[in-house]
C-alpha cells in the first residue's frame, strides 16, 4: 500500500478502538434542532478539501451573515477519530465534521454524540434522492446519523510499464477474472519487471481486508457486505472462492506478507495496488498507471467494490443545528459536488456522476473510471462494535490467507463463528 493511503486510511482506523472505548461516556447535549446562529465546523487535513470548505463557508456565509459559519481543521491528534471522540466526551464537538470514518459513527451514536438527520423535514428523502437507496448501508438502528458524502471506490491500478515489460498488452491485460489475474501475476514475478505483482496492505493493520478480500468479495456477490442481518455472510462459496485466490497470491510470493515502508508501485516493487481516485494524483508523475476493476471467478462486467466512503455528520453539542442542516445541503448540492470533484478528484456519493459531471470528466478522462465504478459500490457495515469485528476478521485471515497457518474452510469457518459471537453484542 503506498504512503499515501496509510496516511489517509491506517491512522483513521486505528483509532476506531479509542472510538468504542469511550462510547459509554455521554456527551453534553446542548442543541436546538430548529435553532438558527452562528455554528463551527471542522474540516478535514487534506489541502484540497480544506481550500473547497472554505469556499464554501464564504459563499453561505455572504447570504447568511446572521448564520456565520466559522470553519478550522480537525485538531491535531493521533487521529481524526480520535479528536473527535475526545471532543464529543468533552461537550466540545462542532456542529457538523466533514470526513468522518462511516465505521466510527456507531461508537458515538452509542457515546450519544450525533444528531438523527431524520428529524429534520424531509432529510430522508434528500439523502437517497441525491445518493441512491444503497445508501442505506450508512444507516445505523435504522437512521441516518451520517450524510453519504464522498467515496473513493476501490480499483486495480497498476504499472504499464513493469505489464509490458513482462509480455503482458499494457491496454488489454486481461486481468479481470481470477485465473487471467494470477496469470499475469505469475509473469511479473518470474520474469523480474517487478518483485511482486501485487502489495495490497500492511500485514499489521486490522483493516487490509478492506482492500484486498473485502472488494473482491463485493465484486464476487454483487455487493453483499461481510455481515447482514447480525450473522456473518463470508462463509459461502464466494467466500472460499476469494480467500483462495488471496491465498494463492501469497503462497506463490506473489504479493508481499511484509508493511511496505514506501509507496511500493511509484518505486517499481510491485506492479499493481488496490486503490481510489486518490492515488492518480500519487503516481501522475510516477507510473504510468493503468485502471481496471477488481476482478471475479468469471470476470463480471460491472463489478462491485468498496467504497471507501467519508461522510458529514452534525454532533449534539451544536446550538443550532437547523443552520447546521441547511449548511449540510448547501455543501451537499449538485453544484457543491462539483466543485468537490474538481478540488480533489473524490467522488461525490451523488447518482448519475458521468452525467451530471460530463464536462469534468472530458477534461479528466482518468477520474471516469471511478466516476462509473461508483455506482457499484458498497461499504462496511455500520456496526457499534465494529473494530472488534474487524480485529476478529482480520486476525482469522492473516493467519491463513496471508501466513498460511491453516486453511481456507478454517478461516472461514472459525471467522464467521467468532463474528458471529461479537454480533450478538450489538
Amino acid at each position: 500500500m503506498n504512503k499515501h493511503l496509510l496516511r489517509r486510511t491506517g491512522c483513521t482506523i486505528a483509532a476506531l478502538a479509542m472510538t468504542i472505548s469511550m462510547g459509554a461516556c455521554s456527551a453534553k447535549i446542548q442543541g436546538d434542532s430548529s435553532g438558527t446562529g452562528p455554528i463551527k465546523i471542522w474540516l478535514s487535513n487534506n489541502e484540497q478539501e480544506v481550500t473547497w470548505g472554505k469556499d464554501m463557508v464564504k459563499a453561505w456565509n455572504e447570504k447568511h451573515p446572521d448564520q456565520k459559519i466559522t470553519a478550522q481543521e480537525i485538531p491535531a491528534s493521533s487521529s481524526s477519530e480520535e479528536a473527535i471522540t475526545a471532543a464529543i466526551t468533552a461537550g466540545t464537538a462542532p456542529c457538523l465534521v466533514y470526513n468522518i470514518s462511516a465505521a466510527a459513527v456507531p461508537g458515538w451514536v452509542r457515546q450519544g454524540g450525533l444528531v438523527d438527520l431524520g428529524q429534520f423535514d424531509g432529510a430522508n428523502q434528500y439523502i437517497t434522492e441525491r445518493s441512491g437507496d444503497g445508501v442505506n448501508i450508512y444507516q445505523t438502528d435504522g437512521k441516518y446519523y451520517q450524510m453519504p458524502w464522498k467515496s473513493n471506490p476501490v480499483m486495480v491500478m497498476y504499472n504499464k510499464d513493469i505489464f509490458s515489460k513482462a509480455g503482458i498488452d499494457a491496454d488489454n491485460p486481461n486481468i479481470g477474472t481470477f485465473d487471467g489475474f494470477l496469470d499475469a501475476a505469475r509473469k511479473i514475478v518470474s520474469s523480474g519487471a517487478a518483485q511482486t505483482a501485487i502489495w495490497p496492505a500492511p500485514t499489521n493493520e486490522f483493516y487490509q481486508p478492506w482492500f484486498d478480500f473485502y472488494p473482491t468479495y463485493l465484486a464476487e456477490t454483487d455487493g453483499t457486505p461481510l455481515t447482514e442481518d447480525g450473522k456473518a455472510t463470508f462463509n459461502d462459496e464466494a467466500g472460499k472462492k476469494v480467500a483462495t485466490f488471496w491465498k494463492t497470491i501469497y503462497d506463490e510470493k506473489l504479493a508481499s506478507q511484509e508493511k511496505s515502508t514506501d509507496d511500493a508501485m511509484s518505486t517499481g516493487k510491485t506492479a499493481m495496488q488496490m486503490a481510489g481516485p486518490w492515488a492518480i494524483a500519487s503516481y501522475k508523475d510516477t507510473v504510468n498507471v493503468g485502471v481496471a476493476p477488481v476482478p471475479t471467478s468469471d470476470g463480471k462486467t460491472d463489478p462491485y467494490t468498496y467504497a471507501d466512503a467519508k461522510n458529514v455528520s452534525m454532533f449534539t453539542t451544536c446550538a443550532y443545528q437547523q443552520t447546521a442542516w441547511e449548511f449540510l445541503k448547501f455543501t451537499t448540492s449538485e453544484d457543491a459536488d462539483g466543485k468537490l470533484l474538481e478540488a480533489t478528484g473524490q467522488m461525490p456519493l451523488r447518482k448519475n456522476l458521468p452525467g451530471t459531471y460530463a464536462e469534468y470528466f472530458q477534461k479528466n478522462p482518468a477520474y471516469e473510471v471511478f466516476a462509473k465504478q461508483a455506482e457499484h459500490t458498497s461499504d462496511v457495515p455500520s456496526l457499534t462494535n465494529s473494530t472488534e469485528v474487524w480485529q476478529e476478521f482480520r486476525k482469522d485471515y492473516s493467519a491463513a490467507v496471508i501466513f498460511g497457518k491453516g486453511t481456507v474452510d478454517e478461516f472461514l469457518d472459525t471467522a464467521a463463528t467468532n463474528v458471529d459471537k461479537l454480533l450478538k453484542q450489538n
